[in-house]
């Protein structure tokens, strides 16, 4: 390795695809985005097209390594971090899609889902896959595009539709990752990871499930093979002749949540991290072992290393916890995000209000599509100060009952929570969060642990950094907060929490 050689990652998110280049102490040097089109056909329907993501994502790398003075030739490896359950279905032989991509938030599979439910089924899908039956992820999706897509030009005059073909074997289906994978090499293959997230991936057995196939219709033969997250083997090579010019190794991918928690050197049973988005994510690392949840939490593979086992997480996913601040802003409560903090210490507590923000139900530990946003315990007295400070302090409550159903799964306490995504620039929230989980909460310096993660993936694979200790030495944290409120006034503020959880479910009452 020498001292002008680099890693890169490709950051393939729901809204855009950032290129990021990491140097040997993880720091970044070069970093370029792009926002790509939300398509939404009807209500309730997220699509996104494959080839302007596919267009974008060259556009960023040529564009990130000219803005460094950077030459493709200078990166030692390529890492793919991705949103995860985001669908595409496309043709073998020409690279083309057959349809848009069914992004995870697509909820038009719903219908099927509920039949599955009807058929007894979802123990069953729970046990092999270790997830909820639901239209998240990727096996509904894909059946769907497979009855439902048009035919192409070509192949009507054949009499061909698009299941006929894929028994045929002439289309391919993947996540992002596998979509990336295929443009850059030419090769049809996926990570663990993002394999565990299709609801077609035994997670147990770690191959793809020939029930689970068969009960989505779904030929074995579309699906990608399931290589390591970190992979001495490679995934494969840029083309020479190509858009970059140069053969750099893609050698490392991982779903953007393990991608987080691998940016966050949480390599142990027990390390945890969560990540403040639109929604948070809350993984915690149970090592070889994949731990069934009885508290509403997936059970998911975290990563694998090059000859190394399986290590599962078990995720926790909260659907609404920075859009509540963006809700606060909508709605004139706020002019931007920064000012929370100022309002939210402004005043020693909320005066008795909580708002639970099921804007859209609520997830795990509830799982109840029906709650609705709700604010409780409001008197004459409350002021914007008040309901802006239990908007926070909702935020924590919802780590705190996920933290709680990680504990009570695994049996191991947390002891430190490492944290990222754009709302732990807000160190009110991060001192809240400490106070009512009653553990350490640190903030490290690099917050784009996502990409991180994917170049450490890539870069373990080809000798980049030797060892994990190396990437440990890496993490450096911007801040710690320690609890400082007692644990008897925290247990008492959460106590009320879930008082107020109980008025917001079941509250939107079908017509």
């Amino acid at each position: 390795m020498t001292a002008d050689t680099y890693v890169g990652a490709i950051d393939q998110g729901t809204t855009g695809t950032r290129f990021m280049v990491f140097d040997h102490a993880g720091q970044v040097v070069a970093n370029a985005y792009e926002k790509h089109e939300q398509i939404y056909p009807e209500p309730g329907w997220v699509e996104h097209d494959p080839m302007e993501i596919w267009e974008n994502t060259k556009e960023v790398v040529q564009r990130g390594l000219s803005q460094s003075d950077l030459d493709a030739e200078q990166l030692a490896a390529l890492g793919i971090t991705n949103q995860r359950e985001t669908t595409i279905v496309w043709d073998a032989e020409t690279g083309k899609p057959v349809h848009n991509a069914l992004v995870w938030q697509d909820r038009r599979t719903t219908d099927r889902v509920e039949e599955i439910q009807d058929e007894g089924k979802v123990e069953w899908i729970r046990e092999k896959t270790g997830l909820e039956c639901d239209a998240y992820f990727s096996a509904t999706k894909t059946e769907w595009i497979l009855d439902n897509a048009e035919p192409l030009k070509m192949d009507a005059s054949r009499g061909e539709d698009v299941r006929d073909r894929a028994e045929n074997g002439e289309l391919l289906m993947g996540t992002i990752d596998t979509w990336m994978i295929y443009n850059l090499t030419g090769n049809h293959i996926t990570d663990v990871s993002n394999a565990s997230r299709t609801m077609l991936y035994n997670v147990r057995e770690l191959e793809w499930d020939d029930e689970l196939l068969k009960e989505f219709n779904v030929p074995k033969s579309m699906v990608p093979e399931v290589r390591p997250s970190s992979d001495e083997n490679l995934y494969g090579h840029t083309d020479a002749d190509g858009f970059l010019g140069a053969e750099v190794p893609v050698a490392g991918a991982l779903g953007d949540q393990q991608a987080a928690m691998f940016g966050q050197t949480c390599f142990d049973a027990g390390d945890a991290k969560n990540t403040y988005g639109t929604g948070s994510f809350y993984l915690m690392n149970t090592g070889n072992e994949a731990v069934e949840s009885d508290h509403g939490l997936l059970t998911t593979i975290g990563f694998q290393m090059s000859g190394e086992p399986v290590q599962y997480a078990l995720e926790g996913a909260i659907f609404i916890t920075g859009a509540a601040i963006e809700w606060l802003e909508d709605v004139d409560l706020i002019n931007n995000a920064a000012q929370t903090a100022e309002l939210a210490s402004s005043v020693d507590s909320t005066d008795g209000v909580y708002m639970v923000p099921a804007f859209t139900g609520l997830g795990a530990p509830h799982w109840d599509g029906r709650a609705r946003g709700t604010i409780v315990g409001m008197t004459r007295g409350t002021r914007k100060e008040h309901i802006v400070r239990a908007t926070l302090e909702s935020i924590a409550y919802q780590t705190r009952d996920v933290a709680e159903a990680m504990e009570a799964d695994s049996g191991v306490e947390t002891t430190t929570l490492r944290v990222d995504g754009g709302a732990v620039k807000n160190s009110f929230l991060c001192q809240l969060q400490a106070d009512i989980i009653g553990t350490d909460i640190a903030r490290p310096e690099v917050d784009e642990t996502t990409a991180l993660g994917s170049a450490y993936a890539a870069g373990l694979a080809v000798g980049y950094w030797d060892t994990v200790d190396e990437l440990r030495d890496n993490w450096q944290i911007d801040q710690e907060f320690e609890p400082e409120m007692s644990a008897d006034e925290a247990d008492k503020l959460y106590s009320r929490w879930d008082d107020a959880v109980e008025k917001s479910l079941d509250w939107a009452q079908e017509e």
